[in-house]
Parts: C-alpha cells; structure tokens; sequence
C-alpha cells in the first residue's frame, strides 16, 4: 500500500467464507484517508476464514484472511503435555488475575499523556491482555518512529511475569477547568428540507480544511500572467502532440511544469512546519486537486515534478485525473505531496483563495484564462489589445513564509510563463 500508509479501514468484503477465489480477483475493499481501493487475491483457492469484518481498522502487513489452496495441507499442531497444578497454586492465580483486570480493565487511548501512538490492533490486545497504560509507556517499540507493534506486545505479554499486582493508592487530582467551546448555532429544518448525510470522504475533507485553517496563518497574494503566447503554441502544437505521444495537451501540465521549475528556485517554499523546526524537503512532490464526480476532493501526487520534461508531466497529469475519476488511485499516490496546485478556472472561477493543503505551507490556485483588453508597450509606443490572461492567487502560511518569499514566488512563475517561445519544441 506504500511506504508512508500505516493502517487501511475495511469497508467491504467482496467474498464470502466458502467462496472460489481467483487469481488477482478482488475480494476485499479498503479504505485510506481520501481512497478507496481493492484488494486482489495473490493466489487462486477458496476463502476459508475472514479474521476482521467491515469497518475494522487494520495495521499494513495484517494477516486478514485465509485462502486455502490447492494441494495445500494442513499441519496439525500436537496437543500440549498436560501439567499438573497444586490447588493452592490456582487459587493465587486466580487471585492475581482478578487484581489485574480490577486495576488495567480500562480502555487504552489512541494516544498517551507523552504522545505516543498505539494502534487499534496494540491497544485491544492490551486490554484483552490486562496491559495498563503505564506499562505501554515504558515499553520501548521496534515500529517506525518508536511505535509499539503486534510482536512487540505479545512479547511483553508472554515475558511478563505473573507476579500479583500491587494496588498503587490513588491520588486525587483537581479536574481541569473546561474550555468553553463556541457551538454551532443550530439548524432549523422545516418539512420538506432534505437531510443528507456527509460521505466518509466528505467527514474527511471537512475535518481537514478546519484543522489547516486553525494550523496556519493564511496569507494570500494576487498577480495577473499573460498566457497569450502559451494558448497560441498550445494550438499550434496539440495534434502534433496527440498524434506522436498519444497523448491530449491541456494547459495543466504546462503550467504544473512551470510551477516545479519555480519551486526549484525557491525551495524555502517546499518545506513542512513541525512544532518549532522547519523541515525542508528534498524531493519536489507535486499536488494536483481533482474533482470527482460526487463533488468531493482528491489530491493525487506527482512524484519528483522537477525531473520531468513536458511530455512526461503530460503523461503523469493525464493519467492520475483519469485515475481519480474512476476512483482507481492507489493510496501511496495520494501520500507525500510538498506543494499543491489547484484549478479553479476549470470551472469558470476567475481566481479562488485556497486552503493549504497540511502539513504544507502553500497552495497555488489557477484562474480562468480569459480574452481580455490589455495595453501593449512597444518601441513605438502603446495600444490597446486584446490578450489571453489568467490570475494566479497564492496561499501561504505566514508563520514561515512572508509576503516578500510568496509574493516573489508568483512574480517568478508570471515572468517564466510569460517569456514562452512559441517556436519551441516539446
């Protein structure tokens, strides 16, 4: 599912226990943050046992069914020699147990006083397990970034000791004072008003823009770019484009093209803010916001942009719209974006102030290009014309980026679209 997804939601099986399955025939969808895909069966066989149902959250490298294949036998496992065990010895057994599931028999939360993670998977077995949430926070984890694993929980549980547990006294603490919380004002809904409920990828979508809002200082700027040049070659060149690539030019990757040579210049723009470090990023990973047919937002990826020739953005951008459309992404593609260009001329808005899309710092929205009168300067003086322009709006985050870095950014990108040859090659 890709390096940077850690855990996928089941939404559907698509198979059922007893069912013939095969080979690269789905039988499971998942859902990750913004996508929704499907799981192909590696091997042909029948499904024998489903171990997580709809809408359990499962961690990456989960085993989460099992398919019989054929000729496959099964090892029977030997029974365990049975032990004897005094009376006396059960009973304090007994005892230590109850102890322990009257001290930890509490819910684990997803997240420790310190901010340590613990997956769905980690926190039900140490509840099942009797593992107080102080004993998680000692436990050192062998995951990414410290996080404690199945096999780092199940070790801890089976080298524990079953020595009883001893009742610490419990320390009164003042409850804190509860902020207030400004709550929505309410709704009226009359008789024929429609209730509709959000998606889970509208439910995402929200939270997301409200939580960048409150993270960044939203800033925006403004700049006006003559692209007559770029429609005239554009014209000039499209069938002989088509014709050898196989491929439609459209003005996004021309523009996407110029936006990755742009950041290139300013690479204090390509950077993720993290408590008070600035991490600024190598690699050039372009977003590109795309609709999709039920109104909702997607933001494939464009991996390393600024090594891509025109050609290759065309591919690239062509094949991830297409892709999103029918909701055929696959979750890495949608991961590890450093800077987001969005079109809002695409649906005939002149400009847009856009959202930053987390944990960037800037998003750059791309108006409607429109025929418009314009002065022309010459040598012999000016005249009015009529030229091919678009606005360009420019959203930053203020704590890291200032007016004179955004505001340059955009001058930059207006002065490299508008300087285009139009005897240029592709």
């Amino acid at each position: 599912m890709g390096e940077s997804v850690a855990e996928a939601t089941i939404t559907a099986w698509l198979k059922e226990v007893g069912d013939t399955v095969e080979l690269d025939e789905a039988i499971v969808e998942i859902a990750t943050d913004k996508v929704d895909s499907e799981v192909p069966s590696e091997v042909e066989g029948t499904l024998v046992e489903i171990l997580f149902e709809k809408d359990a959250v499962v961690e990456v490298g989960q085993t989460i069914a099992v398919i019989e294949t054929d000729g496959g036998d099964f090892v029977a496992t030997e029974p365990a020699p049975k032990v004897e065990v005094a009376p006396q010895e059960v009973e304090q057994v007994e005892k230590t147990v109850e102890a322990a599931i009257e001290i930890t028999n509490t819910p684990i939360s997803k997240n420790s006083d310190s901010g340590k993670f613990f997956s769905p998977l980690v926190r039900k077995i140490a509840e099942t397990e009797g593992v107080s949430m102080q004993e998680l926070e000692k436990l050192a984890g062998s995951g990414k970034d410290g996080r404690v694993t199945k096999d780092d929980i199940l070790s801890y549980v089976e080298n524990r000791t079953a020595a009883p547990i001893v009742e610490q006294p419990k320390v009164t603490q003042a409850k804190p004072v509860a902020k207030e919380v400004a709550k929505p004002a309410p709704v009226s809904v009359n008789g024929g008003d429609e209730i509709i409920e959000m998606t889970r990828m509208g439910k995402l979508v929200s939270k997301h823009m409200v939580d960048s809002v409150q993270t960044s200082a939203h800033v925006q700027s403004f700049i006006e770019i003559d692209v007559t040049n770029i429609v005239k070659w554009r014209g000039k060149v499209k069938d002989v484009f088509f014709a050898r690539e196989g491929e439609k030019l459209t003005f996004t990757p021309i523009l996407m093209h110029a936006v990755a040579t742009t950041i290139k210049k300013y690479p204090m723009i390509n950077i993720a803010v993290q408590g008070d470090s600035i991490i600024k990023k190598k690699n050039i990973n372009l977003g590109m916001a795309a609709a999709l047919p039920d109104g909702n937002l997607i933001v494939p990826v464009i991996k390393n942009a600024d090594q891509l020739n025109l050609v290759g953005m065309t591919k690239q951008v062509n094949d991830l719209a297409n892709r999103a459309r029918n909701n055929q992404l696959k979750p890495d593609e949608i991961q590890g974006g450093t800077y987001t260009v969005t079109n809002v001329g695409s649906f005939g808005s002149v400009m847009g102030t856009p959202i930053i899309n987390q944990p960037q710092v800037a998003i750059l929205a791309l108006g409607a290009i429109r025929k418009v009168p314009a002065v022309i300067e010459t040598s012999e003086g000016d005249f009015i014309g009529i030229r091919q322009k678009m606005f360009v709006s420019h959203s930053y985050d203020h704590r890291v980026v200032n007016g004179a870095l955004g505001g340059m950014f955009i001058k930059t990108l207006k002065e490299t679209l508008e300087a285009w040859d139009l005897n240029q090659d592709f």
